[in-house]
């Protein structure tokens, strides 16, 4: 539009005339806005060759991601388009493919309903689902040949800016994770038949943020995994689960990258933050450091900050390391910071998931060789690149991390908190005493894998 003939609305603000001209613009402006903002925070992809379903986005084998359309296949997936001919466009046609494959979309920070619909007409399949840095979302869904069905979970995407122009300061290594970009990411494994998918933005969850080091982490790459990514699986609508852990922290370095600035920025009352922190504090060597000074004092300004905000703290005992006595029982290698986290717990009045002990229960139960077989223990050439032998007691691998994740669970419930009425109503069952044997539970290893070890020990 050419400008000379645009009133001056800032030097008339009042002139009427000039309201008069620029109020059509506005409101068309305003619902361009409104449709931008829904278009970003809701899809609907029709995946598969077919004819589109009316209100759906259809997308093709070849609809690889970019920036500009903004969702696609990423990270180099092939995936294959077939269609069944069906009286029901929506599932007579899907995308599969013979490895894991990731879907992303671009979104902002916030919770998101995931609708994914799943089957094959001719074939039965096994499918699992994770979602950003390998958060196990869905386990083994099976469909039989000509069966489709919907699942539905909850995704947390969150950004590093904090209100007030800050930002969390991210660790080398957090810069190229999933978790950290700008879009939403979902991996699915060589059994998935995907037909559809749904991404609605949602405000009404509950969020279970986590603090704590590399045994909450989401780790990105195989072998390694921490209880905070394996968590989402068993919870149903209604939570929400922000993984804000990073390996080797403190409570001191969890405050100084302002990652706890972060969290109460977003918090909403009603709100969970769990706190599990110990491995790392225990190397702090200052005057001032140790389990009932600044690690007691810090874990009280945690809950403090948490409460002010209306949120609920739960406090949780750091994990045993599989460290073996000379009896063939698990010894207690943390000192004193298991116990200083329950006296903080008692005389804070808020709720404590104990996983030091439960985990020191579980280790002892699988036994001491057998044990092996929940952390990083792997021969040389387990992985690419791994010419060495991996013998790590302090991280864990997806089957270790499944089940301390199991025993967080055990907690919630048995601590009474309000979201245990959002777990899932096929909860696997699970005895402390009695774990299930590592060779017969299903984990689909994703396409990445390092021989780094994170941070921490």
């Amino acid at each position: 539009m050419d400008k000379t003939i645009v009133p001056d609305l800032a030097a008339n603000p009042n002139d009427m005339s000039i309201q008069k001209f620029i109020k059509p613009f506005v409101f068309l402006g305003l619902i361009a806005n409104l449709s931008q903002a829904q278009e970003k925070n809701s899809y609907k992809f029709d995946f598969g060759p077919a004819k589109v379903v009316k209100g759906y986005t259809q997308v093709l084998p070849d609809d690889a991601y970019s920036k500009e359309k903004g969702f696609g296949f990423d990270f180099d997936s092939k995936v294959e388009g077939i269609n069944y001919d069906g009286k029901n466009r929506l599932t007579s046609d899907l995308v599969k493919s013979n490895k894991p494959f990731y879907f992303s979309v671009s979104v902002p920070e916030g919770n998101y309903k995931i609708k994914v619909t799943l089957g094959d007409q001719k074939e039965a399949m096994l499918t699992t689902v994770k979602a950003e840095s390998r958060r196990l979302m869905l386990e083994d869904v099976k469909t039989r040949a000509g069966q489709s069905i919907t699942k539905t979970f909850i995704v947390n995407v969150k950004d590093k800016h904090i209100a007030g122009g800050q930002v969390v300061s991210l660790k080398p290594r957090e810069l190229t994770k999933l978790d950290w970009d700008d879009k939403l990411t979902l991996e699915f494994d060589h059994q998935t038949a995907l037909q559809a998918l749904e991404i609605t933005k949602v405000e009404d969850q509950i969020t279970v943020f986590l603090a704590g080091n590399s045994t909450v982490v989401n780790q990105d790459d195989e072998p390694w995994a921490s209880w905070g990514q394996m968590i989402p699986r068993f919870f149903k609508s209604g939570v929400a689960i922000a993984n804000h852990a990073e390996s080797g922290l403190t409570l001191g370095s969890f405050l100084g990258s302002k990652r706890l600035a972060k969290i109460l920025s977003v918090m909403k009352p009603g709100d969970y933050l769990f706190i599990e922190f110990g491995h790392n504090d225990q190397k702090d060597k200052g005057p001032a450091d140790g389990a009932y000074k600044l690690y007691t004092e810090r874990l009280k300004t945690f809950i403090s900050e948490v409460k002010k905000k209306g949120g609920i703290p739960v406090v949780v005992t750091s994990t045993s390391r599989r460290s073996f006595g000379a009896d063939g029982k698990i010894v207690n290698s943390l000192g004193d910071f298991p116990d200083a986290a329950r006296k903080v717990a008692m005389e804070e009045k808020v709720a404590l998931i104990d996983l030091n002990a439960m985990t020191s229960v579980l280790f002892n139960a699988l036994g001491e060789e057998p044990s092996k077989k929940a952390f990083v223990h792997y021969p040389a050439n387990s992985y690419p690149g791994q010419d060495k032998a991996l013998a790590d007691n302090t991280h864990f691998n997806p089957y270790g991390a499944y089940k301390i994740a199991q025993c967080i669970i055990l907690g919630i419930k048995e601590q009474q908190l309000g979201i245990a009425k959002y777990l899932v109503n096929d909860l696997p069952k699970f005895d402390l005493a009695k774990p299930d044997d590592p060779a017969n539970w299903h984990w689909p290893e994703s396409p990445k894998s390092s021989v780094l070890k994170p941070d921490g020990n």
